[in-house]
């Protein structure tokens, strides 16, 4: 069998499975659980992890001895984007499973990865990020965290994170924290695994101008990891760091697509249904939107498709990426914040009303409210512009101060 004939037989899998699974009890998940929707349905939505991985959907770029399928990068997209595709709602397991579970494997210990790689896998661990913090946010160097290890060979850790994804619906938290007290920016800091349901660590929600509360802020009064919860070695903290933000970058961005271009639809909609579709600045805006998803798709499968042979399976997952990568963050930000003002202008004055009564106004809203925080969250603008011109290009450093 050819692998065209094998790809195609796949994405029916994939569609087949998710047309008769994401239905009864799922069926109100369909399509919900986004960017801006996080909050809809958790208890549900992690019920659905534990449906997926029954079904073999989950570490399907992973190694097969660690549990996974070793899916080429083409069968990861197709998985992805048929996923996308029928609606599946947004994965409460993706921190887990995209981030730290392909990180562990790159760096963790034998122990680390048979204790937590199988709760991942099979939808009943789940986790959050503690990197950003109010005085570091692009900047991760600046951490300011303290962790400091006991009698015990345990570490305590004091500080604040802030923009916590989920961390009021998750069971851990990896941290990086500053582990020598005498370091500067990124030396001596270290990456460590904490439970989130223990003494000395206190979530607080934020509440967004969307009306949501899926970012938290997490403290840590001497909150405990353990001392086989240090991934890697003391210090180690900032390779480590960046060989999860390589992750980030993989193969959930195409789902990421798929979820944009069913706004755009909701664009063109909201456009014909305004009478508005036969202005030519709208169309033109539309049409500039339309390019830029198939702008935005070829360069990620140009960036993935780097990811070949041997190294395929951790590519495909965001692993081993090219110079591409760096510059996609940048450019589906400022995307997709142009597609949340055109929903707003296709709208016109009702975009300034809320009605609960009317589904399509308040989930352009939505796209609109939550698209603002795209330029800003995972790194501003100004720093992936940093990121390109100096890991990209080669050229010099931005002066940085001494904190």
């Amino acid at each position: 069998m050819n692998s065209e004939t094998q790809y195609e037989r796949l994405r029916v899998e994939v569609a087949d499975w998710m047309r008769t699974h994401l239905t009864g009890e799922f069926a109100c998940l369909k399509y919900r659980g986004g960017p801006g929707d996080e909050e809809a349905y958790p208890a549900l939505r992690k019920q659905w992890e534990r449906e997926l991985a029954h079904g073999g959907w989950t570490g399907l770029g992973w190694p097969t001895g660690e549990g996974g399928r070793a899916f080429t990068v083409a069968q990861q997209v197709i998985f992805h984007e048929e996923y996308a595709r029928a609606g599946g709602p947004g994965r409460m397991g993706h921190i887990g499973e995209g981030l730290l579970g392909p990180t562990l494997i790159a760096c963790g210990s034998e122990d680390q990865r048979k204790r937590f790689l199988p709760g991942i896998l099979n939808g009943t661990q789940f986790w959050c990020q503690g990197y950003s913090e109010p005085g570091a946010g692009s900047d991760l160097a600046n951490i300011r965290t303290r962790a400091v290890r006991d009698d015990h060979g345990s570490w305590r850790v004091s500080g604040q994170k802030v923009w916590t994804s989920l961390a009021h619906d998750s069971d851990w938290i990896f941290v990086v924290a500053r582990t020598d007290p005498d370091s500067r920016g990124n030396r001596g800091l270290s990456f460590l695994l904490l439970p989130l349901d223990q003494p000395g660590v206190e979530i607080r929600p934020i509440r967004q101008m969307n009306g949501g509360a899926e970012f938290n802020e997490v403290f840590f009064d001497g909150a405990l990891a353990a001392s086989d919860d240090l991934v890697g070695a003391p210090g180690d903290g900032w390779r480590i760091a960046m060989t999860l933000l390589g992750f980030e970058r993989g193969m959930s961005t195409l789902g990421q697509q798929m979820q944009f271009i069913r706004e755009l639809d909701w664009v063109i909609d909201a456009a014909h249904e305004a009478g508005v579709a036969h202005d030519a600045v709208i169309r033109q805006r539309i049409a500039r939107a339309w390019v830029g998803l198939r702008v935005m798709r070829y360069n990620a499968l140009r960036m993935l498709a780097g990811a070949d042979g041997a190294n395929q399976a951790n590519a495909g997952a965001g692993g081993t990426l090219g110079r591409e990568a760096l510059i996609y963050k940048y450019y589906w930000s400022n995307w997709h914040r142009e597609l949340g003002q055109l929903a707003m202008d296709v709208l016109g004055p009702n975009a300034n009303l809320l009605a609960a009564d009317d589904a399509k106004r308040s989930r352009l809203q939505g796209v609109f409210l939550f698209s603002r925080a795209d330029t800003i969250y995972a790194g501003t603008n100004e720093i992936q512009l940093n990121i390109m011109a100096e890991r990209g290009l080669g050229m010099p450093k931005e002066p940085r101060g001494t904190l």
